[in-house]
């Protein structure tokens, strides 16, 4: 007794000492300003103009206000300049935003026959981004504990890997860009699951299942594609593409169906190794068929998810095309088309792991279950 409550002190104690720790990390953020090489100007004061209201060629209205800033730079060869810049957005916000009073801005600083002065670019935004890596770093350590602790890990792990993908890949001028990503893919899945659940025989059926549901889906995709001759495929809608679109694309269908093949055999396998921990005496059969059981109930919601996030990226610019004018049509095809056909493809991925994480399990779960 006297043990546990030296421990649950102990648990206390590190769980402050992670609360104190990113509050000071969050509260250092708002004067990390000598951190930037970009100047950043504090606003001190806002002058209001009256709005007024536009409206174009397709009578969509919206209203534009202008600002006078005024603001000290707190970092830099400027520092503690003074200047006044002006501001204008809209009511919508779609392509402009409102600052107040204490709202940190990087600026283009001017120098023109002695006089300095400066525009600006963008508002500084680490105080917030950090605040949410606190909170969800946070909360998963406090409600999963050292689980949670393996699930950020394997996130920043990841991202590392990712950073070093994209920096790969800009070293071949994009050349080798579907093998870069596929091997990540590689690694993303065994380093995730080596974390999360580590070097166990479930792993490894949860490995294969992810990587075996995503090869399938890709080649689904790609006969289709081939018997198609890929009619009614807008590569010419990818936004920002500067490379060959159409391995960039498969990349981006890979790395998708990757998550959503992993998220549904973690489920699926780890039910069953929980069913087989409690009935031992289940055959290899009635495993097989209660995966089955288990992916047909989480494969629809799991779909509809993915459809949700395909829906909410793309609403904002397919609502942008139907109200200048265009056609549903033309709006499908340059918005919503690649997405549909990469959620389609995270579908078929999705379906294909049943099967066949319930036939790796029923093979490869070890006759004896220790609780």
């Amino acid at each position: 007794m006297q043990k546990f409550g030296i421990q649950q002190t102990h648990r206390w104690w590190a769980w402050l000492l992670v609360l104190l720790v990113g509050a000071v990390v969050v509260v250092g953020t708002h004067y990390d300003a000598a951190l930037y090489r970009d100047p950043i100007m504090r606003v001190t004061a806002v002058t209001q103009q009256k709005a007024t209201k536009e409206t174009d060629d397709f009578q969509n209205v919206d209203y534009q206000t202008g600002q006078t800033l005024h603001g000290v730079i707190l970092n830099g060869r400027y520092r503690g300049n003074r200047l006044t810049v002006s501001n204008t957005y809209s009511a919508s916000g779609a392509m402009d935003q409102r600052y107040r009073v204490g709202s940190q801005l990087f600026v283009v600083a001017h120098q023109h026959h002695g006089k300095f002065s400066a525009t600006v670019k963008d508002r500084k935004r680490d105080t917030p981004l950090v605040f949410m890596i606190w909170l969800v770093v946070g909360l998963l350590l406090l409600i999963l504990r050292f689980s949670g602790l393996m699930a950020f890990l394997s996130v920043a792990a990841n991202g590392v890997l990712f950073f070093l993908a994209i920096l790969l890949n800009g070293a071949t001028q994009g050349a080798q860009v579907l093998w870069i990503f596929g091997s990540l893919s590689i690694g993303f899945a065994a380093l995730t699951l080596w974390l999360v659940l580590g070097r166990t025989r479930q792993m490894l059926i949860t490995l294969a299942t992810t990587l075996g549901g995503t090869l399938l889906s890709i080649v689904v995709a790609l006969t289709v594609f081939h018997l198609t001759h890929e009619r009614g495929m807008f590569y010419e809608s990818m936004q920002y593409v500067t490379q060959l679109p159409r391995p960039l694309f498969l990349a981006e269908t890979l790395l998708g169906s990757l998550g959503a093949v992993m998220d549904e055999s973690t489920d699926i396998i780890s039910s069953l190794y929980a069913l087989k921990r409690e009935r031992p005496e289940l055959t290899p059969r009635q495993i097989f068929k209660s995966g089955r059981q288990i992916g047909s109930t989480i494969m629809g919601p799991l779909i509809n998810v993915l459809f949700f996030i395909f829906v909410a990226d793309t609403f904002p610019m397919a609502l942008l095309y139907l109200k200048n004018g265009n056609s549903w049509g033309y709006t499908f095809s340059m918005n919503m088309s690649m997405g549909v056909v990469q959620s389609l493809i995270s579908g078929i991925g999705i379906v294909l792991a049943v099967p066949l994480a319930s036939y790796l399990a029923s093979r490869w779960l070890p006759k004896e279950v220790r609780a």
